[in-house]
């Protein structure tokens, strides 16, 4: 049996592979906001379960059964989400927090049954893909917006779930899913990107804009 604090490492250390090819007990504990002695304590916790594969100072690998455990979580918490979007109305910069909540507490009948609702849907409301029962997810291409240039052209499929005030100012300037946009200009000191939308145009920092994932479009 896995605790709670056990899923949550596993589904971190999932991420954090994902977006970096590798998760460190220093990455860890920003991400989950512990100490690096608690981080390592819990780490060498996961490798005596077989877990992980755990080396200080060389960081940390799911093994397959971890990774089983990992994926599992994160389609219990993205179904959840996609729930409470679809048919409660939820905003989208509310349901990570109240999937974190739901996401271990849920059985395997009621997250079968709510994936059936749901018409099984393979993306949650930021654009994540949602993994299968068996564990297979198709992940997007990481491109995010900081990679972009003046003049290319892009389309937003995937957004960070996991700040909630970048999610509302969002919303604020109506860069959601599908929005398309071109780099209008990228400060060469602050890295401030302006994007044109449409008839508008808006800004974003580095921080937020590297949160975003992209498709990119031909040029016109």
């Amino acid at each position: 049996m896995v605790s709670q604090t056990d899923e949550d490492y596993l589904k971190e250390i999932y991420l954090l592979e994902l977006d970096h090819d590798h998760a460190t007990t220093t990455s860890l504990a920003d991400r989950l906001g512990f100490s690096a002695a608690t981080v390592t304590g819990q780490l060498k916790k996961l490798a005596a379960l077989e877990l992980v594969s755990y080396s200080p100072y060389r960081g940390v690998t799911l093994t397959h059964a971890g990774r089983a455990i990992a994926l599992g979580t994160i389609r219990r918490h993205r179904l959840l989400e996609t729930y409470l979007v679809r048919a409660l109305g939820l905003p989208w910069d509310r349901v990570h927090a109240e999937a974190e909540r739901l996401e271990h507490a849920i059985s395997d009948y009621l997250e079968d049954r709510i994936d059936a609702a749901l018409g099984h849907p393979v993306i949650d409301p930021h654009g994540s893909p949602i993994p299968s029962r068996e564990g297979a997810m198709q992940e997007n291409d990481r491109l995010r917006l900081t990679a972009l240039h003046p003049g290319d052209r892009a389309e937003i499929i995937e957004v960070n779930d996991h700040d909630p005030r970048l999610l509302a100012r969002l919303d604020e300037l109506q860069l959601g899913l599908g929005t398309r946009m071109t780099i209008v200009s990228v400060e060469p000191l602050d890295g401030l990107i302006t994007l044109a939308v449409d008839e508008r145009r808006c800004t974003l920092g580095q921080t937020s804009a590297s949160q975003l994932i992209v498709r990119p479009l031909p040029t016109r």
